[in-house]
């Protein structure tokens, strides 16, 4: 034990003059040091004349911010609070304060007492004597943590809005060629182009009501077959079994269009285009060597006897090709006689949980 009381002897002996150093700075200072005592800014003092600028003051609010007490902060070098001491650029920052030649915007990432982070923009004086010369350092913080935050996440929303936009202008780009390629009556194309952008628009409003996080998809269903009478005069011809996995809004807006182009042929040619055709839709998460796969099937019952088609369609290019390419996984289309079948299979979305 005695081999240690050298050391605690000292640093009592420092905080006894750091707090005498506090008493005086008091006595000299009288109304100012209170008003820095009240202000909700947070402030500290520092002593100029010794090496790293020790603090000799600090305000409640200064204590609040850090979550320190008075007593482990009287006495500290100013930089104790840095979050990352190798941080030059901050560093800089701080020196150009000191010196009176800020540049910019003095915001600086600091550490409280329990780890976590905040940001705050510095300002420093100097304090002088009769003769001009600087005895102390005054130092104000404003708390930029909420701003900052808002900021990144401002950046993170634009960002996300860039990306999708893209998307969706790809999207857009894709329909509006497939429809020209597919046929040259002008008429035919505007109403392709109309009631697939329309298909786009239920996905985008869905994914709206959802904030963009995700969607559940048995309500990604339900809404693209909505104009087809999934929940009107159809509806008992339409099942949809599945648990409302949550999928990202990419997923989202490709399924919206893929199941508008399984809605429209079945209208045109399959199971939807006579009285008493039907068509279950379901899915299961399923295992696989590659990991856990999300297994859907489109089958059709009851309609005209079926034939495979003699070209690829839109609906089988957006299928086949987009919809596999965007959810990384498979998509095939088989033409048994009693039924079009649609099998898709793809990766569980990260983060999947049934609802």
């Amino acid at each position: 034990m005695s081999y240690f009381m050298p050391e605690i002897i000292k640093k009592s002996q420092e905080q006894q003059t750091a707090e005498a150093e506090v008493a005086r700075f008091r006595e000299r200072r009288g109304p100012f040091v209170v008003a820095a005592e009240t202000t909700r800014m947070a402030m500290v003092f520092m002593d100029a004349k010794e090496p790293g600028n020790p603090i000799i003051f600090a305000n409640d609010s200064f204590l609040s911010l850090t979550g320190y007490e008075r007593k482990e902060v009287l006495g500290q070098e100013f930089n104790f609070l840095m979050a990352h001491c190798a941080d030059t650029e901050a560093q800089a920052k701080i020196k150009a304060e000191f010196e009176g030649n800020p540049k910019s915007g003095t915001e600086i990432r600091y550490r409280r007492k329990d780890g976590s982070a905040f940001w705050a923009a510095l300002f420093i004086s100097p304090v002088r004597d009769e003769a001009g010369n600087i005895v102390q350092y005054f130092a104000s913080y404003i708390d930029l943590t909420r701003h900052k935050e808002e900021q990144i996440q401002s950046k993170m929303l634009i960002e996300e809005l860039n990306h999708r936009v893209k998307n969706t202008l790809s999207t857009v780009q894709s329909i509006v060629w497939q429809a020209m390629r597919a046929s040259s009556d002008p008429k035919v194309i505007r109403e392709a182009i109309e009631s697939r952008l329309l298909a786009l628009s239920r996905s985008h409003d869905l994914l709206t009501r959802e904030n963009w996080d995700s969607a559940g998809l048995f309500d990604v269903v339900k809404d693209a077959l909505e104009p087809f009478g999934v929940t009107g005069s159809r509806a008992e011809r339409i099942v949809i079994k599945g648990a409302n996995i949550r999928i990202p809004p990419q997923l989202t807006l490709a399924f919206g269009i893929a199941f508008h182009e399984l809605a429209t042929n079945a209208v045109k040619y399959g199971s939807l285009s006579n009285g008493v055709g039907s068509i279950l839709i379901a899915w299961t998460v399923e295992p696989s060597p590659k990991g856990n796969q999300l297994v859907l099937k489109w089958q059709e019952r009851n309609g005209p006897l079926v034939t495979p088609p003699a070209r690829k369609g839109f609906g089988s290019r957006v299928l086949e090709n987009g919809l596999a390419r965007e959810l990384e996984g498979d998509v095939r289309l088989d033409y048994p006689i009693d039924g079009m079948v649609c099998k898709i299979s793809f990766p569980v979305p990260r983060g999947y949980r049934g609802e």
